[in-house]
């Protein structure tokens, strides 16, 4: 199973944007690619970062910038190229 340590973080920014932009072809893909972000970032709010994000941390950067900044503060490896 693919773990954040094993992506790019340009690759997981493409990911998000994405999520955002409902860019799955399916509901059930776009499901399945929230599930999976929960899945992947570990963070307690999980997919609450998209759709219920904190003022001013909106946008699919702010994202991976809160992701980012989370795991590095709870001693959880970072993406691939950190």
């Amino acid at each position: 199973m693919k773990s954040i340590q094993d992506m790019r973080e340009e690759d997981f920014l493409e990911f998000v944007k994405k999520i955002y932009n409902s860019g799955f072809s399916t509901e059930k893909q776009q499901i399945t690619a929230i599930l999976e972000f929960s899945r992947l970032v570990e963070h307690p709010s999980g997919h609450d970062l998209i759709y219920y994000p904190e003022e001013g941390k909106d946008g699919p950067e702010n994202v991976v910038l809160e992701v980012k900044n989370w795991r590095s503060a709870n001693g959880k490896p970072g993406f691939k190229d950190q």
